[in-house]
């Protein structure tokens, strides 16, 4: 009797932490954290992007960049025609103004390309386990646009970022509590 009953109480916790996981878990998922973009046609990474929360709107800066032999770790956002004209690259704020449109989805804001200026529509949407962002670009209707698919980074890369970047996020460059 005392085995079946021990089974049984088995049997309900599993249940009931199979039952409550995935709920917990995507009710406190965030874009907030480090993440990793890579080329498409290398698949190398080329960029680090810190993603922040400035009370419900999402921001996100260059972080860190992968550069190819020769190329200026200095450059500049020559071509931008806002108030970003001719920032350092590594700090910039690449994404503006995403705000929550329900289900890990993120619209309303915009993304820079920082090689000729363009600014895009943009939106984000988080993974089911939080651990890919889907950022699409475009131009007036979201058809007409394309996607980037970035990696979250654990904790311990934050090390890696250099104090200028830490200072840029403040209070917000620590990790999300979806990882």
């Amino acid at each position: 009797m005392r085995a079946k009953i021990v089974t049984v109480l088995a049997a309900l916790a599993a249940f009931l932490a199979l039952a409550a996981g995935p709920t917990t878990v995507s009710a406190d998922m965030t874009p907030v954290g480090l993440w990793q973009s890579v080329d498409q046609q290398t698949k190398q990474p080329n960029g680090w992007f810190l993603i922040v929360d400035h009370d419900g709107v999402y921001d996100g800066i260059l972080a860190k960049m992968f550069l190819q032999p020769g190329q200026d770790p200095n450059v500049v956002c020559s071509r931008c025609k806002d108030d970003r004209h001719n920032k350092p690259w590594l700090g910039l704020e690449i994404v503006r103004g995403m705000r929550p449109a329900g289900d890990n989805a993120y619209d309303g804001g915009t993304i820079l390309d920082p090689r000729d200026g363009n600014i895009y529509d943009a939106e984000m949407k988080l993974s089911p386990d939080g651990q890919t962002l889907i950022v699409r670009g475009y131009l007036g209707i979201s058809l007409l646009g394309r996607n980037q698919y970035w990696t979250r980074l654990p904790d311990s890369d934050y090390a890696q970022l250099d104090p200028s970047i830490k200072a840029l996020a403040g209070g917000n460059a620590g990790s999300s509590s979806s990882h």
